[in-house]
């Protein structure tokens, strides 16, 4: 299948949109939600903290009963509980009366504030004296005062980090329904490509590829299992075959060029439906997308920057959107220091080291230049009707810390 038309990536943003794939929901265990993705908005079942409670190891006191109190003119008051954290006392506080109180112990009744240990002195076993006022509610955290029973803690489409657990678990959930982790099958293509090695015979290649796309199909939460294949019609056929039933996407790398040897394009076109093939990007042209029996396929470029830059505009929005995210590529301005040259009729992605004013596009040539990734830390992004930016000029700028979690 030859290029008839180079899908501009608004045109490419509407096709996936139209054929975006969601997965179903399951429910986990709180211990295992950590950046899933809440399916739902998530109502508190519980106060948090369930009682008025102290907040600093001490003693319980009626706060008006300190307000005379000063290292010169010590206030005395009568113990008559102790309780720790997990416990609770049934004794009331009157004037005059104080219960000794762990952090996280219930307020006892009568009590409005807790004097800190540091500004008493024990008397005797029953009487303490008090060096310093305390107001009401000092020391005190209220119930209720970080969730209420009734508040939505968590959104739907919320990533799960610690923060959101705990929040989750104070507000009574020990399961939480989340999307599920789509499972991605990565075909690395190309006769010419072996494992890493110290020597390497003429025409070999490392096949960097494999652990390219494991480790980006890993940043968006993504389940992957990678496998090789080689130029063989047949042979991709029956792996695509059997991908297309076990896994929830399909990422291919290489044979998606127009030479006798691409033949990915072409053998999903055999056994499925192809959307596009082709796109208006720099560098990243070659590249389809299609489903097999509605499994979606991304066939990739088989240079690892090119088949990098096609995986973080077009793959990694569609594979956080299968999990419920609303994702959506976050654009910020920077100056460029040096000139940027770039072609009328195509999106162009410079790699380039970005600080928050400026940006340094790396001049690099070809798709295959994985160092120049290394360095960068974000894609300068020049539109298709754009023939350049010369330096000093503002331009926009995609940094790589945005595509994480969030975690």
């Amino acid at each position: 299948m030859f290029f008839t038309k180079l899908f501009s990536i608004n045109e490419v943003y509407k096709i996936l949109e139209k054929e975006q794939k969601i997965l179903d929901l399951e429910v986990v265990r709180l211990e295992n939600a950590y950046k899933r993705i809440c399916a739902k908005d998530i109502v508190s079942k519980l106060d948090s903290p369930p009682f008025d409670r102290a907040a600093m190891d001490g003693y319980a006191v009626k706060a008006e009963d300190t307000f005379q109190a000063s290292e010169d003119n010590p206030v005395e008051l009568k113990v008559i509980d102790r309780i720790s954290a997990g416990s609770a006392s049934n004794k009331k506080i009157n004037s005059g009366e104080a219960i000794k109180v762990n952090t996280g112990a219930p307020l006892p009744p009568g009590a409005n504030a807790v004097i800190m240990e540091e500004y008493v002195l024990e008397k005797n076993d029953d009487k303490i004296l008090i060096t310093k006022r305390v107001t009401p509610l000092e020391n005190v955290s209220l119930k209720g005062e970080d969730i209420k029973r009734g508040d939505k803690v968590i959104k739907k489409g919320q990533i799960l980090r610690s923060q959101e657990l705990g929040a989750l678990a104070s507000a009574g959930y020990s399961k939480i329904e989340v999307y599920k982790r789509p499972k991605v099958n990565i075909i690395v293509t190309g006769d010419e490509l072996v494992e890493p090695k110290e020597s390497l015979k003429l025409g070999e290649i490392i096949n960097s590829n494999k652990y390219i796309m494991l480790g980006m199909v890993k940043s968006t939460n993504a389940i992957p299992n990678v496998k090789h294949c080689n130029d063989n019609p047949t042979q991709l056929k029956e792996m695509l075959l059997e991908a297309k039933e076990k896994y929830d996407l399909i990422i291919t790398t290489g044979g998606t060029a127009v030479s006798e040897s691409d033949i990915v394009v072409d053998t999903v076109d055999e056994i499925g439906k192809v959307f596009f093939h082709g796109t208006a990007i720099q560098p990243g042209k070659a590249m389809a997308f299609g489903k097999i029996d509605g499994t979606p396929i991304f066939m990739l470029s088989g240079y690892p920057v090119a088949a990098m830059v096609q995986f973080d505009i077009f793959v990694r929005p569609y594979l956080l959107r299968m999990q419920g995210i609303d994702f959506e590529h976050q654009i910020v301005k920077r100056i460029t220091k040096k000139k940027i040259i770039s072609s009328l009729g195509r999106t162009t992605f410079v790699r380039g080291i970005a600080d928050d004013k400026y940006v340094t596009p790396i001049l690099s040539k070809g798709s295959g230049i994985i160092r120049s990734m290394v360095k960068a830390n974000c894609y300068i992004v020049v539109d298709e009707n754009v023939e350049g930016i010369y330096k000093g000029e503002e331009c926009d700028v995609i940094l790589f810390n945005s595509f994480t979690l969030g975690v």
